[in-house]
């Protein structure tokens, strides 16, 4: 007879204890400690253990085919750039994003698509057939005519049942909805426990590698914006994908995080319409539409976003403040980024930051990591104190250290290349000390070796005069 025993689950970080705790000794959430009864399988059980794909035999490495594997096409071109060029098959996507904005609209828009060359079945365990028809009918329109054929909806959250509909339909593409309400009847643990998502995300991967088909499942996020449940959960799968964005925004960034088949941090970007997501396939454009030239407190910065360059505005703006500690207070860039470049304006630049408020944002709703954005983030904000314009055509690039100097970053051509293909006419970025890939022609580059420089050059010529100095 199986044994039957009590044990309590994280449900944010997955730590297992035999007693009940209020506080999460290991991520330090309350009240996370959810009861589960395990029930012990006996040893004829246990023997029997699942594989992928039931053919266990090793082969020597030179026998396996090294081919790649052709990717299906995929009509969504930002999509499939974040998934490195196309779906492959057997492989299985995470897809994750704060509630309202826009994983369900994304994903059914890609079976819509998919659903006219390939077979779909998308498992819903949150709406009806009903509500997802009468989705679809608002993302299409009334003219577009009838529904893909190929595409077949079902509402339901028990994981045999959805292998039995996955046996009757077969299909190429599978699409859950979402892996925190599908359940195992075999698992006393309620949907959504860690012990459901680990184990339904596991049966779902054996499905994948086992039968060749491509499996999206949809996970919630916590408040602080990572996949609900274990990390676990992250490592199953072969693709991360966060859909990022502000919900009052209308852009909309699909990240890649993880990719066993493409790369990392790649980017797709999307605008929220009426008729669904829109791509957005000259983003740097999109960013910089409206933006007002020769406004003080204003620079442009060439990020990377995987292997693409966007352009962002970054504004910046001082006010004296009203309270004893100045605030500092950004958005779309790491706050203590701003802290680094506050000090260094105030010590090694001479600029009196230090009773000021201080704003920084970065227009579009796009998050910022990468530190070649620094100089661009310290020209905004000197230019928003000394209320003079940066240069209407010049972006800046360039990591700033603590000394006051910058530093090159990567992938400095690619850069240059986008700004220049904007209309762009100069570059401000750190002196290189190891010459690589010569600069493209056409486009001004003004190297310079500290922040000091690099603020000089980047005021209008007339603006400030020779000899002045900046504070």
């Amino acid at each position: 007879m199986a044994k039957t025993q009590t044990r309590f689950v994280c449900q944010n970080c997955g730590r297992v204890s035999a007693t009940y705790m209020g506080k999460c000794p290991q991520c330090n959430s309350f009240n996370s400690m959810v009861e589960e009864i395990v029930h012990d399988e006996p040893a004829a059980k246990k023997a029997n253990v699942r594989g992928l794909t039931g053919r266990s035999q090793p082969r020597p490495i030179g026998d396996v085919s090294g081919q790649d594997e052709d990717r299906i096409h995929l009509p969504i071109g930002e999509f499939a750039r974040v998934l490195g060029g196309g779906i492959v098959p057997g492989s299985i996507v995470l897809v994750g994003g704060d509630p309202g904005i826009g994983k369900s609209t994304l994903m059914l828009q890609m079976a819509m698509e998919m659903g006219k060359s390939q077979r779909v079945l998308y498992v819903s365990g949150e709406e009806s057939e009903r509500q997802i028809k009468m989705r679809a009918a608002r993302l299409t329109g009334p003219a577009s005519g009838s529904m893909p054929e190929a595409l077949f909806l079902v509402t339901e959250t028990n994981l045999e049942v959805i292998f039995n509909h996955i046996g009757e339909v077969k299909p190429n593409l599978l699409i859950v909805d979402s892996i925190q309400t599908v359940y195992l009847s075999e698992i006393d643990s309620s949907a959504g426990s860690v012990t459901q998502v680990r184990e339904s995300a596991s049966r779902l991967r054996e499905l994948a590698k086992s039968s060749g088909i491509t499996v999206f499942i949809i996970g919630h996020v916590t408040k602080e914006g990572a996949i609900a449940g274990p990390r676990i959960l992250e490592h199953i799968v072969d693709t991360v994908l966060y859909l990022e964005g502000d919900r009052f925004q209308a852009y909309r960034l699909l990240r890649s995080v993880k990719n066993r088949f493409g790369a990392t941090s790649e980017v797709g970007v999307f605008e929220m319409r009426e008729g669904g997501l829109i791509e957005v396939t000259n983003p740097s454009e999109a960013f910089l539409a409206e933006r007002m030239v020769n406004a003080a407190g204003s620079a442009i910065a060439v990020t990377m976003e995987g292997t693409r360059p966007i352009l962002v505005e970054i504004q910046g703006l001082t006010s004296p403040t009203q309270f004893g500690n100045a605030r500092r207070t950004p958005n779309g860039v790491d706050f203590n980024r701003v802290l680094l470049i506050t000090a260094v304006l105030t010590r090694r630049v001479g600029l009196k930051l230090g009773e000021q408020d201080i704003f920084v944002n970065v227009v579009g709703g796009i998050q910022i990591d990468e530190p070649a954005a620094d100089l661009a983030v310290a020209a905004a904000i000197a230019s928003s104190w000394r209320d003079v314009p940066v240069r209407a055509e010049a972006v800046l690039i360039g990591e700033i250290g603590l000394a006051g100097e910058l530093r090159m970053p990567g992938q400095m051509v690619p850069r240059l290349r986008e700004a220049q293909k904007l209309g762009f006419k100069t570059a401000i970025v750190p002196k290189a000390i190891r010459k690589g890939e010569p600069y493209p022609k056409g486009i001004e580059v003004i190297e310079v070796r500290s922040v000091e420089q690099a603020l000089q050059a980047a005021w209008k010529p007339g603006d400030l005069p020779k000899g002045r100095k900046l504070a």
